[in-house]
């Protein structure tokens, strides 16, 4: 009986749900094989149904010349309504022939940006990106219009790669902004951009670059494969899409640079990189890369060689010295005091006597706060964040000093690898510096330095075991590519780097022309052979 009365509840529901005709679907893609109707009315029926209860969503109807029914359908924030003002005062004043979609298109709309369509999903994806569409009576087809508003962000110096010599603007929240931004950049027919997207619920917009007679056609379809797999129901970030692709997602550096310079993204494409633009965000990603981008900024190629190789140097020194400082203080203080002279010695056992916790709780402890206030120091507003970085560190610093909780030597350490730590170029490459300086404490304080050089080359091994896109991650180094160290830990002078990294498959090599660098090297440097000097160094003649 109680089967019975479930399968008469179940016709009883299923006869009482009225049949609608409405469009059914879980996301924007399912209805690409949903086609327009020649009625208008039942297109608009359609459409309303599926933007109920959006407060932005606007059908505004008109006629075209002759009575003809049309609508224009649009998200109120995303047009100009200027131009879509202008576009429906053209098509109404159309005079001729009965109108036609087609005839719109090629008679009387002014937009750059155009195309017809003639199902659901190509319609919504344009209107929510922010065309306008046109629907005619008697027509199955739709006319997009890319009559979009102005960006919100105006184009700025980014916060994060600021320089003191070279271009000084970013991108900004708006892909086809950035996208131009970089055409200006590579004014050239090679410089490919291939659409995509991705996210079932956002739709976000992707766009990959490269340049076709340089990039190698394997690595631009591996990149492409592996967006392509990507199935997630939002894309907010390109950080979403940075951890979907690269090789490995559980090591500690970052195996996808990430920039906000167009001279930067520039620059990597003529290398043979691939550049990953995303819709509503300002970094772009760049692939494959390799550890040493993380050590050069783009205004190495922007100040002569000597100043950029000295840069360099000391950048490197920076890096070593903010990973091991921590883990050599609390080594040397615990198992190897010999190593010091003498009198440091005295100094900082007199500092550390009163101290009631060993010297890796202690570093741990100065590390931990010297870490939370750089953290509260990003979220504060700006002007009370950098307040708060310096105050914070010393009046933290002193009071634990003079409390006898931390020894004042610890505090230097702390904060000169604080300070080493913000001489890293990319953000992404410091944070894993900074994680991996926990370790290595707890390495020096359990084996000494036998523990610190143990850490090191477990991390030397797992760098040199990275790939990304099928690049060594330590290239050129390992494997060794003696050409391609001018422009590692140095920077030879622009003549000298000729050719593209060999690491890198490229069509491609040559960068430099053989015959001007070789004029170059002959007569170090250009010279004014061809100006005429007065050997009298412009003196009058007093032989008369």
């Amino acid at each position: 009986m109680l089967l019975k009365r479930k399968l008469r509840t179940k016709k009883s529901k299923s006869k009482s749900k009225p049949e609608t005709g409405l469009l059914e679907y879980d996301f924007v893609t399912e209805l690409k094989d949903k086609r327009f109707s020649t009625r208008l009315e039942e297109n608009k029926k359609q459409i309303e149904a599926l933007f109920k209860d959006s407060s932005d969503f606007v059908v505004l109807p008109f006629e075209v010349q002759g009575g003809k029914k049309a609508l224009a359908v649009f998200i109120d924030g995303l047009v100009s309504s200027q131009q879509v003002n202008a576009a429906l005062e053209a098509i109404m004043i159309l005079e001729g022939d009965e109108p036609t979609i087609e005839k719109l298109a090629e008679r009387s709309i002014p937009s750059g940006q155009m195309k017809t369509s003639s199902n659901y999903s190509e319609f919504l994806l344009a209107v929510l990106g922010g065309d306008t569409g046109i629907l005619l009576e008697g027509d199955s087809s739709v006319l997009l219009l890319g009559l979009r508003g102005p960006s919100t962000r105006s184009v700025a110096e980014p916060e994060t790669e600021s320089v003191v010599r070279g271009p000084r603007e970013g991108f900004i929240e708006n892909l086809r902004t950035n996208t131009s931004m970089v055409r200006r950049k590579l004014k050239t027919p090679h410089l490919k951009m291939k659409a995509l997207v991705l996210g079932k619920q956002t739709n976000t917009n992707i766009v990959i670059s490269y340049l076709d007679q340089i990039a190698d056609q394997a690595v631009v379809e591996e990149v492409e494969k592996r967006l392509q797999k990507i199935d997630i129901d939002a894309i907010l970030e390109s950080a979403y899409v940075e951890e979907l692709i690269e090789d490995s997602v559980y090591s500690p550096f970052p195996q996808v640079q990430i920039t906000e310079r167009p001279d930067t993204v520039a620059a990597s494409l003529l290398e043979g990189r691939v550049a990953i633009f995303v819709d509503g965000t300002p970094f772009v990603l760049i692939v494959p890369t390799v550890f040493w981008q993380y050590m050069q900024a783009s205004e190495d190629y922007y100040e002569r060689f000597w100043v950029t190789s000295l840069v360099r140097l000391l950048r490197y020194f920076l890096l070593v010295l903010s990973l091991t400082t921590p883990a050599l203080y609390v080594a040397v203080t615990t198992f190897h005091q010999d190593l010091l002279p003498t009198s440091l010695m005295l100094s900082i056992a007199a500092a550390r006597e009163a101290i009631p916790f060993p010297a890796v709780i202690e570093a741990l402890l100065m590390e931990i706060i010297f870490e939370s206030l750089r953290e509260a120091g990003v979220r504060l507003p700006k002007a009370v964040g950098s307040a708060l970085g310096i105050l914070g560190a010393l009046v933290i610093g002193q009071a634990a000093v003079t409390a006898g909780i931390v020894s004042a030597p610890v505090v230097i350490v702390v904060s000169l690898t604080g300070i080493a730590s913000f001489a890293i170029p990319r953000y992404n490459a410091a944070i894993a510096v900074r994680m991996l300086r926990f370790p290595l404490m707890f390495l020096g304080a359990t084996f000494g330095m036998y523990g610190i050089l143990l850490g090191i080359f477990f991390m030397l091994g797992h760098m040199a075991n990275l790939r990304s896109f099928g690049i060594p991650y330590l290239s050129p180094a390992a494997p060794l590519t003696l050409r391609d160290m001018k422009d590692t830990l140095v920077r030879a002078p622009l003549h000298l780097l000729n050719k593209r990294p060999k690491y890198m498959p490229v069509h491609n090599e040559q960068r430099v022309d053989p015959s001007m660098q070789h004029m170059i090297i002959q007569q170090s440097g250009q010279k004014g052979k061809s100006i005429p000097h007065d050997p009298s160094g412009g003196k009058p003649d007093e032989t008369n």
